[in-house]
């Protein structure tokens, strides 16, 4: 995996991003970290965000059930765990797992994405594995760190890089 933009220009290209829900579902970060898990209310609204397709799903599962799997995916020391443990809620793929872990989980994620993928200059997946997620995790934090940048911004800026060069 490369950049197809020059890292010096991940911020310039982040401020381009605009996302009507994006600071919404950031608002609940700090309350997630402190209770350490996230509620159905707020699942259903990332899931709008990340899946509109499949966030109907969400009410599939119970608050209660929510509750369990996200406490467990945020306390989990085990990088397998933290994700793949999220993929069994209904209406959770990989994709919306990482956006939990991206938003919510107090190390860096990145969000799997095919937009990030294309910007990262890797094989759009039709089914994500762990060994893929973890070189995806690797690439990411290397590069957040490398440039001192949150891996928000980051992954704005992929995002917003690919919308705006990806062609259809």
């Amino acid at each position: 995996m490369n950049l197809r933009f020059p890292e010096s220009q991940i911020i310039e290209i982040a401020k381009r991003y605009n996302d009507p829900l994006d600071d919404k579902v950031m608002s609940f970060k700090e309350t997630i970290q402190t209770k350490g898990y996230i509620d159905k209310d707020q699942l259903k609204l990332v899931a709008k965000w990340k899946a509109p397709r499949s966030a109907g799903r969400i009410e599939n599962n119970t608050d209660s059930y929510i509750k369990e799997i996200t406490s467990f995916a945020f306390s989990a020391k085990d990088e397998r765990s933290r994700i793949e443990i999220l993929t069994i809620l209904s209406g959770v793929a990989w994709p919306t797992a990482s956006v939990l872990l991206h938003l919510y989980h107090k190390d860096k994620y990145p969000i799997l994405d095919f937009r990030a993928l294309w910007s990262a200059n890797s094989l759009i997946q039709n089914q994500y594995n762990f060994g893929f997620w973890e070189e995806f995790i690797s690439f990411c934090r290397e590069i957040a760190v490398r440039n001192q940048t949150s891996m928000r911004t980051l992954d704005r800026a992929m995002w917003q890089y690919s919308k705006e060069n990806q062609k259809a």
